[in-house]
Parts: structure tokens; C-alpha cells; sequence
């Protein structure tokens, strides 16, 4: 059972999820992926560093923590935020979004390859409604007149990078305070975002509209700041049905609140698809029920 502020925090973060994909569409009209990140990341992990410092939280470094933290932050910093920026590039942010959360899915499948966990008839399931909302929207993408169908490659590889750190997240034994370990490894992908955003995009006239710099501050202070604290924290102290329903409602805000912020129009696959991958995170982290004697 969730408690009254562990379940208010879980609303509150599915409605920052889900409303900041059609807002990371909107941001890359006047600004490229890379920058976009490198300057929202910054901010972001500024803006905990100050806060945390005020509340007393302690930053240094353990020995040998350095490397520990580098190796999460590697899938859950810099994999999961590189390659869905290039698939929300490349898609609309609603389909992107259904696309970024088959996350439960590989998060089951790879503690089962990795630490021997159990695969149950309903993994089985998650895992083939998964498979086929991702095939219906690749269909989608290679019949539609301007269709991208890399948009999916890179949204199934920032999936899996986020699964990946997530287990890694549970099952790693820091000293850390948790806030601590998030602002450390946000400060290594946004130094990573500065180091490969000029070798792979040209650099920006830094003159955006107002509606743009309030997007940037949304990166910042909300996806960056309060949903990552939300977020790390959840998935260090409660186990992965907790958050399930929330998790299962985020597509659907992101591809309903894309419709108002960039003009997207959901269209058939889209709710298919979308109804599809709450069948498969259902299946995946929902517990079932217990039989009673």
C-alpha cells in the first residue's frame, strides 16, 4: 500500500512526465536536441545542487564512488536523455512517448537475463503487446508520406538504457543520500551534453521567443529538478508495481497534452498503440492477485 504522499507524488510526476514530451517538441523548434539538453541539464542539476546544499545534504564523495556513480549515469543520464531527444526529433512527442514507456517491459526482461528473475504468463504477455504496439507504429511510420521510422530505433534504445539503469539503480548499495547521487550524475551527463553538442550541432544563435525561454526554465526546474528527485527516489526505495499505474497513464497525458502545446493530432495507431502499452506495463508490474485460503 502507498502512503497518502507517496501516492500524491506519483500524480504529480505523471503529470510532469507526461506534459514534458509535447513541451520537448515545442523547445526543439528553436533550439537542436543536443543544446537543448546540455543548457536544461545544467540548470537542472544547478538548481538541486543549490537546494540540496541548503538543506544540508552531503555531496562529498566516498572513496570509490566516483566510478559507481559514472557507470549508473551512463544508462540513466546520458542513454535514457541522448537517444529519446533524437527519437522526439524525429516522431511526434505522443508517439514518442508511448514508444519511451515500453521501459517496464525491458526492465523485467533484463533482470530476468541479467539476475535470473522469473518469467512468469504475464511477462509474456506484457512483452508481446509490447512488441506489437511497437510494430503497429513502425507500420504507421513506413506508410505515412513523411514518416521516420529511426524516431523508434532511437526511443527503443533510450528504453532500454533507462530500464537498464533502473535495475542497476536497485540493486547498487551507495552511502550516497539519494539526492546527492542524482545531482552527481546529472553533473556528468550535462558536462557530456557540453562536450558532444558542438561536435555534432552547430551552436545556437541563443536568441529564442518567450514562450521558449519558459520552456527552458519547464526543462529545468520541472523535468530536471522536481519529477528527477521524484523519480530516483522511487526507484531506489519501492519496488516496480508502485508505480506501475502511474506509469501506464503517462502516454496518454503526453499524447492528449500534445494535441494543445504543439498542434500533434493522435491518430488510430496511436491509441491503439498507447492502449496496448498500458495492457503490457499492467502485465509487467502489476502484482497478482494472492489466492486466499
Amino acid at each position: 500500500m502507498l502512503t497518502r504522499r507517496q501516492l500524491g507524488a506519483l500524480v504529480l510526476l505523471t503529470l510532469m512526465w507526461g506534459l514534458n514530451w509535447p513541451m520537448m517538441k515545442f523547445s526543439l523548434r528553436e533550439l537542436s536536441p543536443l543544446y537543448f539538453r546540455a543548457v536544461t541539464m545544467t540548470g537542472g542539476a544547478l538548481m538541486l545542487l543549490a537546494f540540496y546544499r541548503w538543506r544540508g545534504v552531503r555531496f562529498a564523495l566516498p572513496p570509490g564512488e566516483f566510478t559507481r556513480i559514472a557507470w549508473l549515469a551512463l544508462p540513466n543520464i546520458l542513454g535514457w536523455h541522448l537517444f529519446s531527444i533524437l527519437g522526439v526529433q524525429e516522431l511526434a512527442s505522443g508517439r514518442a512517448a508511448i514508444l519511451g514507456f515500453t521501459m517496464p517491459i525491458w526492465t523485467v526482461l533484463i533482470a530476468a537475463l541479467l539476475f535470473g528473475e522469473r518469467l512468469g504468463r504475464r511477462v509474456f504477455l506484457s512483452v508481446v503487446c509490447g512488441a506489437a504496439a511497437v510494430g503497429l507504429l513502425v507500420a504507421q511510420e513506413f506508410t505515412a508520406l513523411a514518416g521516420r521510422p529511426v524516431g523508434i530505433v532511437w526511443m527503443q534504445i533510450a528504453a532500454f538504457s533507462w530500464a537498464l539503469g533502473t535495475v542497476l539503480m536497485r540493486r547498487t548499495t551507495s552511502t550516497m543520500p539519494t539526492e546527492a547521487l542524482t545531482v552527481w550524475m546529472m553533473g556528468m551527463g550535462s558536462v557530456a551534453f557540453w562536450i558532444i553538442a558542438p561536435v555534432m550541432e552547430p551552436a545556437p544563435h541563443w536568441r529564442f521567443s518567450t514562450p521558449m525561454w519558459w520552456s527552458l526554465v519547464w526543462g529545468a526546474t520541472i523535468n530536471y529538478g522536481f519529477a528527477q528527485i521524484i523519480w530516483f527516489g522511487m526507484a531506489r526505495r519501492l519496488p516496480p508495481a508502485a508505480s506501475a499505474f502511474s506509469i501506464m497513464a503517462v502516454p496518454l497525458i503526453g499524447t492528449g497534452s500534445a494535441t494543445l502545446i504543439v498542434g500533434e493530432v493522435p491518430h488510430w495507431p496511436d491509441l491503439a498503440a498507447a492502449a496496448l502499452i498500458m495492457v503490457a506495463i499492467g502485465s509487467a508490474l502489476l502484482p497478482a492477485r494472492t489466492r486466499m485460503r
